[in-house]
């Protein structure tokens, strides 16, 4: 009986679990916003087919999927598919309250899965809090309390109410270091970013305890560490404890290990390539064995090799570092070998809502279809960044829809690229003032837009410049400018007006070599009375110009950004093509940067700038020489050097020394005030066309200190001057501003 039992009963779960049922009609109730179209689509529900008790499972799953209903009631039964629906209620109002900042309540909003217009899903809720706690403690709010209510609206929709009760936030009493017996904890205190609290660094936010900022001291210790040879570098943080007044002392172990030496550097070249390609490495090679180890230094290596590769145009290559310690040293090898034959099948560009397309095709040095190289893409993406548009560029790498077939996805993050920047001196002549207004995306065409204007009690000057990177000249872009400087000088009994423009382009003619060529026209009209000096009066009229400019750029600097080291070195000539008067112009500057210590970085900037007329005539008034107060600070612009009574004429020739270095630590970091000291030494002289002049050529110098301040508005720049050595006719110049922001 019982064996019959078990039969019977294995035979109708058999049948059962096989029954299927032709659906002939399908009702659906309780659905108030959702379609009935919209529920057999989701729910793939279709008549006149048979659907099992497992296809009306797979029914339900895919109706929950949706996260649109809160209950589903599914019953087949004569043919008929009842579907019972209760929806999840809409969020109507997503009200943020008990937090000030505008910002925050976005980032809020950006973060949580239950946002405005889209179902209420209460199983959310909870990591929901979470998320805005964590994103609380980040900041520093390790206590923040999160509360939230829902009020009802109707039937389907409600307002969900989060109240932030932020607490008070913890502060860093102390930063203490453990195992740290190679580098003093004051250094390393300089390393991180968490700051201790301190009366002075009122303005700073990392002095809040945040689980985000520990992350990051890690990491920078980590590197740190690293790049001064300790290979096996290891460091945890932990919270020591609370103290009474509810800030923390926090405490990184570090278990500093081994320092590591670099003892000899190789190459193991696959035979399909000349190994001699790659000897010019051996230089390198040989100036790192012995210094201690540093991912930095293997970085920069690595680049060295990547660019002999591009120079010997050699594709499809790849290599990696292998690493092999030996007692206290590490022996590199640089593996060489043949990759993959890929190219490239698509280029995918997002992020532009503003820039055109084609401004970012035009920087790429490879195109679909080219051999995919890694250096390639590094280069585009450079190249990309350096049209200083974009606050973020950034790419990845997918396979195509054949093996040997990429795809690359780049999207850039676009940020404001309009400037403005103004500046004023206080000197003891009265002032002078000038307003730089730029635009770097014109359009959104990439084209660069220019007006500056400078204005002093005797002079104005304004200049309209124009970029367009896009302008295939040569496979270079063109720069175009037109200015008109007025200056008039009653005293002196004379007015100038100079009208001009230009047109030129830059190119790369070797590695770290930029050469230049351009053609200007000038217009110069010269009005005088009878007051004007001799020397003047004789240059009375007008005077065209038309002038061909070239120059070279040598640029040896670590980066073009505030460099810590190498140098850069440019020359230009302005040679006459036609003009009423000929003159030649020469202009060389120079600057050399080295970094002192750690945190020191010293300066020092050549400037010499000539003219002499070709033939007998006179340099013209326009066309003479002299300092700016950026050349020569402590002094008025153009206001040393040969006089003309009262007048300051200029010189044929005219030069400056500049060495700087800056002050670390003289503030604290939070200000975001960078301190330099400088030592200004320069002149202005030299006259062709009149021995009566009064020509000092006594050297002029100044000295003083300038800060330089990010504010929430812009960089400012504050310079306040002392002069050292003058003439008794310098007009000098005690304090000079400058502020720049974007929009």
């Amino acid at each position: 009986m019982s064996k019959f039992f078990v039969f019977t009963l294995l035979a109708s779960l058999f049948f059962s679990s096989s029954y299927a049922e032709i659906i002939k009609k399908i009702e659906i109730i309780g659905n108030k916003r959702v379609s009935n179209e919209t529920v057999k689509i989701y729910g793939d529900i279709q008549t006149n087919k048979d659907y099992s008790e497992s296809d009306l499972d797979q029914v339900l799953k895919n109706l929950y999927s949706t996260n649109f209903f809160e209950d589903i009631k599914i019953d087949l039964n004569n043919n008929i598919l009842r579907i019972s629906l209760k929806e999840y209620p809409i969020i109507n109002q997503l009200i943020i309250i008990g937090e000030p900042s505008k910002r925050y309540k976005e980032q809020i909003k950006k973060i949580i899965q239950l946002k405005e217009k889209r179902p209420f899903i209460k199983s959310y809720l909870a990591k929901d809090i979470d998320k805005i706690k964590e994103l609380y403690s980040s900041i520093g709010y390790n206590s923040s309390i999160i509360e939230t209510k829902i009020k009802q609206v109707d039937e389907n929709n409600l307002d969900m109410i989060v109240e932030i009760i932020r607490g008070e936030q913890t502060k860093i009493s102390s930063i203490n270091f453990i195992g740290n017996k190679s580098i003093r904890s004051n250094r390393l205190r300089d390393v991180i970013a968490s700051e201790e609290d301190k009366f002075w660094k009122f303005i700073s936010k990392n002095t809040n305890l945040s689980e985000s900022l520990i992350q990051l001291d890690k990491r920078l210790l980590t590197n740190y560490y690293r790049s001064l040879g300790f290979y096996d570098i290891a460091v945890s943080s932990n919270i020591a404890e609370i103290d009474k007044t509810g800030n923390a002392n926090l405490t990184f172990s570090i278990d500093e290990g081994k320092r590591y030496t670099i003892n000899k550097i190789s190459t193991n070249v696959d035979k399909v390539f000349d190994k001699n390609l790659f000897f010019p490495l051996k230089n390198s090679f040989d100036k790192l064995a012995g210094d201690y180890y540093s991912p930095f230094k293997i970085k920069k290596l690595l680049e060295e090799l990547d660019e002999l590769i591009d120079n010997n145009n050699l594709q499809f290559v790849e290599h990696n570092v292998q690493e092999i310690i030996e007692g206290d040293a590490i022996n590199i090898i640089l593996n060489i070998f043949e990759g993959e034959k890929t190219l490239v099948e698509r280029i995918n560009i997002t992020g532009n809502n503003i820039t055109n397309e084609d401004v970012i095709r035009g920087e790429l040095i490879l195109d679909e279809g080219d051999p995919f190289t890694k250096l390639n893409l590094e280069k585009s993406i450079s190249e990309i960044k350096d049209r200083n548009i974009f606050k973020s560029v950034n790419y990845d790498i997918q396979d195509g829809t054949q093996n040997n077939l990429k795809i690359i996805n780049i999207a850039v993050e676009e940020k404001p690229t309009g400037e403005i920047s103004a500046g004023a001196g206080i000197g003891t002549n009265g002032g002078s003032f000038a307003i730089n207004v730029r635009e770097n995306n014109w359009l959104g065409q990439g084209k660069a837009v220019g007006v500056e204007i400078e204005l002093d009690s005797e002079s104005l000057a304004g200049t309209l410049s124009y970029r367009d990177p896009n302008y295939d000249f040569l496979g270079n872009s063109l720069n175009y400018s037109i200015s008109s400087e007025k200056n008039d000088k009653p005293d002196q009994g004379y007015e100038n007006s100079i009208i001009s423009g230009s047109i030129g382009t830059s190119f790369e003619q070797y590695k770290d070599v930029i050469a230049s060529l351009g053609l200007s026209i000038s217009h110069d009209d010269l009005k005088t009375d009878s007051t004007a000096s001799d020397s003047i009066k004789k240059q009375s009229g007008t005077f065209d110009e038309v002038a061909a400019n070239y120059g070279f750029t040598f640029d040896k600097r670590n980066r073009a950004f505030m460099p810590t080291s190498g140098s850069i070195i440019s020359f230009g000539q302005s040679v006459p093509i036609y003009a009423d008067k000929s003159f030649i112009a020469n202009n060389f500057r120079s600057s050399f940067y080295n970094q002192i210590n750690e945190n020191v970085v010293g300066a020092a900037k050549i400037y010499l700038s000539t003219v002499n007329a070709l033939g007998s005539d006179d340099v013209r008034l326009s066309k003479r020489k002299g300092l700016s107060t950026r050349r020569l600070r402590g002094f008025e612009k153009n206001k040393i050097g040969p006089m003309d009574g009262s007048d300051y004429v200029g010189g044929n020739y005219a030069a400056a020394l500049n060495l700087e270095t800056n002050l670390p630590n003289l503030l604290p970091e939070d200000t975001n005030t960078d301190v330099s000291l400088f030592l200004d030494f320069g002149n202005v002289w030299g006259v062709d066309y009149d021995d009566s002049i009064n020509d000092s050529n006594k050297i002029r110098s100044s000295t003083g200190v300038m800060a330089s301040w990010m504010s929430p508005i812009g960089p400012m720049t504050f310079t306040f001057s002392q002069n050292l050595t003058k003439a008794d006719t310098d007009q000098t110049e005690t304090f000079n501003f400058n502020l720049g922001t974007t929009f």
